[in-house]
Order: structure tokens, then sequence, then C-alpha cells
């Protein structure tokens, strides 16, 4: 398997994989409380100031390289190569169209989009010519739309389709107090390069050598969990850190052990900050990028198949969902007990061929390495098909990925890494070391950046990737920002002996049952997530007896379900979810989420509810998490029902 190898390799290229020492602080009981690496890359300057250097420098120095491929049906296998010189053309063109469009040094653009190449286009231009992005997520309410709209005070508003323009128009009814607004499926970047032909090209230039690493660069609003999002002050030079120090920590190490060359396909949406830093970072890099604009996995597969991307970045999810359509096609073809076998073969596997690459035990033997051969030929390679062929390495975010799901994808040849952070971070502040896999943890400190434990158990975070301010808020600001630079994340984790991180839990979603007991619901609900046929939950029991889940199902899962038994595919829920059968599976998906906690803290008994949550009902955020008020209200009358006689 190519990531065996490399791993191998890597003992070799000590020079590589050490490069980032980290430097532990431990209490008078030899605790671990903080953890902190020194930058990987060198300061902005020699070209590069701020990221929106980034495609000029490159059109320079490598004007012929493609850094980017296009979604385009007539173009080979769908996609057409774009290279460094033509892609500083059109942000050029569009940050031109920008500024006659009335757009000063500092002034904010809104951008309401799905992920697509035009995002990228307009992104650096906004910044080519002075401005900040203000990203929208493009399923955003009218109410949504107006509140971010406002509150930045952006005069200028590109969206993506005809029904995001009638949300922008019924956000402001007048249209004396509407932004301009211009729309990419009727040809908003070339409407903008041609609004910009008269102006001169170095009055883009003028305006980009006036940028900073101080300069703001975008107002990213969270994605509102409780409350109105908040708009997190980011500057160039948070970008840069971010970017510049995780392409110095995982790219030299991928091409001197891989032989590869870097490609990757972003799906994650661009109003969130992870999807992004990796935007800088591929752009700085010049790793080819290529944008799909789903991550449906359904939609999502067939793009990964045509661009086949040698890494991926994306959250639990998309790996949850790939496995269970492996399991659910070999049940289809009678073989769903083989896949399980399989199931268990990879995590052995897994577990045991790290624990000798880490020295930590003796590896597998060889029946287990010929029954790993076996299921390779039989389950493995074909979740690498799913992802392209040639995928070897994932990076994880957004939230913990399950330790075992982790382990079936070494097996199956792909090595994913996990990372944690926040919009307030600039995306991630920890990641998993290159070639040194750590299921179960979110890494060390990307370099630059400290972490540290806070007395409560509290994860702060230090460094150039830490935001400044909360965007007209300095009451919300004063409260996570301590004077030395500290910012409070409101997450809950511990650190081990190698500096590497574990996250434990959101602090204010802490449950605290009547017999005194502090449960984390994100450990259960993030292992019950892993599991088909569960699609969302919410584990409760603060200031109750004992602890319980209100439960959703997956609608692929019980499709797949109703058609392995033969059952009517357009059986009422109401009838599924009492179905003894389906009650069986869920409750093994709780049986293996209780074994990670205690008696206690397990779940004792669950409800299954008709329904999803989704970002449409107004239970999840766009980044996919849970709004715990909200659901907790629509399904109130269930969970007392959880707690009665």
């Amino acid at each position: 398997m190519g990531v065996r190898k490399d791993l191998k390799r890597a003992r070799k290229r000590s020079d590589l994989a050490d490069r980032v020492q980290v430097e532990l602080v431990r209490d008078e009981r030899g605790v671990v409380r903080e953890a902190r690496t020194a930058p990987l890359a060198a300061p902005p300057g020699d070209g590069v100031t701020t990221p929106a250097d980034i495609p000029f420098v490159n059109a320079v120095e490598a004007p012929d390289t493609v850094v980017l491929k296009r979604k385009e049906a007539s173009a080979p296998a769908g996609w057409r190569p774009v290279t460094a010189a033509a892609f500083a053309r059109e942000v050029t063109a569009a940050a031109k169209g920008l500024i006659a469009a009335g757009l000063e040094p500092g002034g904010r653009v809104a951008l309401m989009s799905r992920t697509r190449y035009e995002w990228e286009v307009l992104d650096f231009a906004i910044w080519a010519a002075g401005g900040q992005t203000v990203p929208i997520y493009a399923t955003s309410s009218p109410g949504q739309i107006e509140w971010i709209v406002r509150d930045s005070g952006a005069r200028l508003l590109i969206v993506e389709t005809p029904e995001n323009q009638a949300a922008a128009e019924t956000a402001f009814p007048d249209p004396d107090d509407r932004p301009r607004i211009w729309q990419l499926d009727e040809g908003a970047v070339p409407e903008l390069a041609a609004a910009g032909r008269e102006i001169p090209d170095e009055e883009v230039h003028k305006r980009r050598a006036a940028l900073t690493p101080d300069t703001i660069a975008t107002v990213c609003y969270t994605s509102g969990t409780t409350g109105r999002p908040k708009g997190c002050v980011l500057t160039h030079g948070n970008l840069y850190a971010e970017a510049a120090n995780t392409v110095e920590l995982l790219h030299p190490i991928f091409k001197a052990v891989t032989g590869q060359v870097a490609s990757t396909l972003l799906f994650l949406p661009l109003a969130h900050i992870l999807g992004r830093t990796i935007q800088v970072a591929c752009l700085l890099a010049r790793i080819e990028l290529g944008h799909c604009a789903s991550i449906k996995p359904d939609e999502l597969r067939p793009e990964l198949r045509s661009f086949r991307p040698t890494f991926v970045v994306g959250v639990p999810y998309l790996f949850e969902k790939i496995h269970d359509t492996g399991r659910a096609t070999a049940e289809k073809i009678g073989r769903g007990a083989s896949f399980d076998r399989a199931d268990r073969i990879a995590v052995r596997f897994g577990e045991q061929y790290l624990a000798g690459f880490l020295g930590t035990g003796e590896g597998p033997g060889l029946g287990l390495r010929l029954a790993a051969g076996l299921y390779d030929l039989l389950v493995y390679r074909r979740v690498r098909k799913e992802l392209g062929g040639r995928l070897r390495y994932a990076i994880s975010g957004g939230s913990p990925l399950d330790r075992n799901l982790n382990l079936f994808f070494y097996a199956a040849g792909i090595v994913i890494y996990e990372g944690y952070g926040l919009t307030e971070t600039t995306a991630a502040a920890t990641i998993t070391p290159p070639l040194r896999p750590r299921p179960g943890t979110v890494g060390a400190p990307v370099p630059g950046t400290a972490v540290r434990i806070a007395d409560d158990g509290e994860v702060l975070i230090k460094g150039g990737i830490v935001f400044g301010a909360y965007w007209n808020n300095a009451d919300a600001t004063a409260e996570v920002l301590d004077a030395d630079g500290w910012f409070a994340t409101g997450d809950l984790g511990a650190l081990d002996d190698e500096g590497h991180l574990t996250i434990t839990g959101r602090k204010k979603d802490i449950l605290v049952t009547s017999g005194g007991k502090n449960v984390s619901p994100a450990v259960l609900e993030d292992r019950l997530r892993s599991r088909s046929p569960v699609g969302q939950c919410l584990v409760v029991g603060d200031n109750r007896s004992y602890i319980a889940a209100v439960i959703t199902l997956e609608p692929e899962s019980v499709a797949h379900w109703l058609n392995v038994r033969k059952m009517p595919a357009d059986t009422p829920m109401s009838e599924v979810i009492r179905d003894p059968r389906i009650v069986a599976d869920v409750q093994k998906a709780v049986d293996y989420a209780n074994e990670a906690v205690s008696r206690a803290e397990s779940i004792r008994r669950f409800t299954l509810v008709e329904g999803e949550f989704t970002e449409d009902n107004g239970l999840l955020t766009p980044s996919l998490k849970i709004k715990r008020q909200a659901v907790t209200a629509a399904y109130a009358r269930e969970i007392e029902e959880l707690y009665g006689a």
C-alpha cells in the first residue's frame, strides 16, 4: 500500500519529519499544560507581503504552471487547466471592475455563493482592489443576509444564483437601501471585467502595494450556533500565518516522500474559514486546485473520480458517508457480513500497524496481514476508487472523527490527519504532524502557535493565526481574548506527553445530571453519527437522572434498509421508526457510542424521531453544527417522554 511505503520512507527522512519540535510546559504534577511550536514559514516579504500578492508573484515566477483546474464540460475529463499567468489576468480584470463600481480601499464586498472557480477569482480580486471580503453562506435566509450585510457595512454584493438574488432583494426591499448586486450565473465576472477596462492596471498594483499584514482581509462570520453570528476580523497576516505555515509543514514532506504532484478538489463551503485558507495555501504552494459546489456524497463522488485528487480536506460527515455507502453496496450484493469483517480487520490492522510504526507495539502478524490483503482486493480498493483512485491523504476537521473510522481508512490506504481550529484561529490551530498518525487526537500546534489548557480544562490558543477582534463587538471580544493574546475557545481538551491535543467537548454544552455527573455530549454524538442508520442526534440529560438521546435516521440508509428487506420504498417514516428491527440497529450504534464512556455517562434511553436536523429547518448551522437550543425546543415533547414513567 502506498501510504505504508510512505511511512517507511519517512523513517529515512527525519530531516523533514522532525523539523517541528514541540516545546512542552508541565505543571507541578507533571501534567502537560501547554504546547508550543516555532513558526516554519518566513515572515511575509520577498514578493509576498500579503495573500493578495500570491497570484501576481506566481505569474512572474511560474507563469505557465497550472495552479487551478476549472470545471468545464467540453474540456478533457471535464476540467480545463488554468495557468498562473491566466489566473492573475482574471484577478486583475475583476479587481478593475470592482474599482470602477466604486470599491474604495478598505471597503467591503459581500460574496454569497457555493464553492466554485469564480469565488476564488473574486476573493483575490477584492483584495487586489484594496477591499475586504465578507463571505455569506449560499443557503442563508433573507434575515441572515440583511444582518451580515448591514453589520459589516458592505455596499457591494455578489451572489451566485437567481434564488440568491431573490433572497437578497427580499432582505433589502427598498432599492435605495439595497447594496449593488451582481449574479455569477448571469456573468458577474465578465461584466466586472468589461466595466473595468478603462481602469489602468497600475491602480490595482498601487492598491495591492498599500496592503500590509495588519490590513483587514476579511470579516468572516461565525456560524451562529447561539444567537446572531459574530464577524471575526481576520487580517492578511492571519491568513498568511495559517497558509504559509501549514504549507511548510506538509507540502515538502508529501513531495519528498510520496513522489506525487499534489492536487486537491475543494468542496468545503468557501464561506467557512477552512475552505478559504485551503484556497490560499494551495495557490501559495502552486498545488493544483479544483472546485466542487456540493459536499453531498452522491454529487461529490463523480467529481472526485474525474478530478482524481491526491489529497482532500473534509469533515467527518464525508468519511462517514463513504464508509456507509461501502457497506450499503456490499449489502446489495449479499456481502454485508463480508464488509463487517473487512471493517473489523481494518481497525485491528490499522491499530497494530501504527503501534509497530510508532514503537508502541510489534505490528500486525502474518495472519492479519494476509487478511488485510484479501479485503484490500474485496473492499478497500473500492473505497479508494470512490475517492478518485489516487488519494493517499486526507485532512478532517470541523468535529472529531471516530477513531475506528480513521483506522478503517488507514487500512484502505488513506491516512486521515485530523486538525482543530475555529474561525477565530483562521482555521487550523492544531494538526497531526505529517507521516506521524495519531488517530484519536487532533494533532500538535500548527507551527508558530501555542496551545494551553486552563485550570477548568478550556483550550486556549495564541499565535499569528489568532484574530484580533469581533467586528463592532468590543464586549464579545473582551470575553474571549485576554491582554496577552490568549484566545479562549470554549472547547475542553487535554494535551498528551507529545503535545497532541484531544478535544473532549464544548464547555457550554456540558451536561450535569441530577446525580452531579458531568457529561460531554460530543463524544457520544460523534460516535453515534459514525454508525448507520443514524443521521443526526442530540444527547440530553442536563439536570436529569440519566443520559438519553434524540436520534434521526439518515434517509439514504433508510432507503437501503427498506430495499434490502423488500419493503415498499414509500413506507412512511412513522412506521419505520417503530419497526423493532431498525430500533435494534440503532441500539447497536448506541452500544458503540457507550463503549467510549463510563456507565454513569452512557445513553440509557433513546427515541427515534421523524424528519431530519437540517439547515433549512433551522436545526443545523451552515457548517453542519447542531443548534442545541433549537433542537431541544423542537423535540421538547419527545425529550420529556424519555424521562416519563
